[in-house]
């Protein structure tokens, strides 16, 4: 895996900034992105101080023409990419009839959209290199939860998406992973957006329970070895998906309840 690129969208924290480093010290070159100038030269400190070599470029992954950017830099510096880790992503938390359809569009532009340009720019060079794309999606990508419409959407169209390119490039040698971690640790509940757009700042569950962003990355390495199809994480995200596709009606009420516990929640 030594000289390997892999490229790595929403870097600088949580998920992302965890796979830079883990596959970075398993010799890979990650190159991540990010909106925050802040947050994405403190991580390329990190990533520097690890003595990993990488690229760390400011990039808003849901406007395209900054995907276009983001892989010339890429391949002017590495001549190649090796894989892609479709990782930048927002949530929300208000209910559907209250929520600002601005909001709506901004969670998929960077969710699903972001996942689609960021593909479409490094498929040609995955192709060459026979490499991995790999899909940050969520159970919420295989269940739905009450006052989260917009990420949900956000996630079943990543899965679909992925679904169907994987099954067009299976016979050329490119690999699709989709990755689904249950809850975990990171900044995206405190960053999540409400009806109107605001940000929430707090996180309305025990972070401290859940799985840790760096436990979510070595999982997705070991399955990127494996060229596994489909990751579910956690044992809660795995029943989730299992009684889903067996017992919906009963999942719905399982689920209404579960998020009706969260504090502050807007459910009436």
């Amino acid at each position: 895996m030594n000289d390997k690129v892999v490229i790595i969208t929403g870097g600088t924290s949580g998920i992302g900034k965890a796979c830079a480093e883990v596959f970075g010290k398993a010799g890979y070159r990650p190159v991540i992105t990010g909106r925050n100038r802040d947050n994405l030269q403190k991580t390329s400190r990190t990533l520097t101080q690890l003595e990993i070599d990488h690229l760390a470029l400011q990039a808003d992954v849901s406007v395209e023409k900054e995907h276009k950017a983001l892989v010339q830099k890429t391949i002017q510096k590495f001549g190649k990419i090796d894989m892609l880790i479709n990782n930048a992503g927002i949530t929300m938390r208000a209910l559907f009839e209250e929520l600002d359809l601005a909001v709506f569009k901004k969670v998929m532009d960077i969710n699903f959209y972001g996942a689609v340009y960021a593909t479409q720019y490094c498929l040609p060079y995955l192709l060459k290199s026979k490499g991995s794309i790999v899909g940050i999606s969520s159970i919420n990508g295989h269940r739905g939860t009450p006052a989260r419409t917009a990420y949900t959407a956000s996630k079943y169209a990543m899965n679909g998406f992925f679904e169907a390119l994987r099954t067009e490039v299976m016979h050329r040698g490119v690999h699709v992973l989709v990755a689904s971690p249950g809850f975990t640790a990171s900044n995206i509940r405190k960053n999540a957006l409400t009806a109107d757009g605001s940000i929430q700042k707090t996180s309305p569950q025990d972070e401290s329970k859940m799985m840790t962003s760096e436990a979510v990355a070595h999982a997705i390495f070991k399955a990127v070895k494996k060229r596994k199809r489909d990751l579910i994480l956690t044992t809660q995200g795995k029943l989730a998906v299992f009684l889903n596709k067996w017992i919906p009606s009963y999942m719905d009420k399982i689920t209404y309840n579960y998020m009706a516990k969260e504090p502050g929640n807007p459910l009436k």
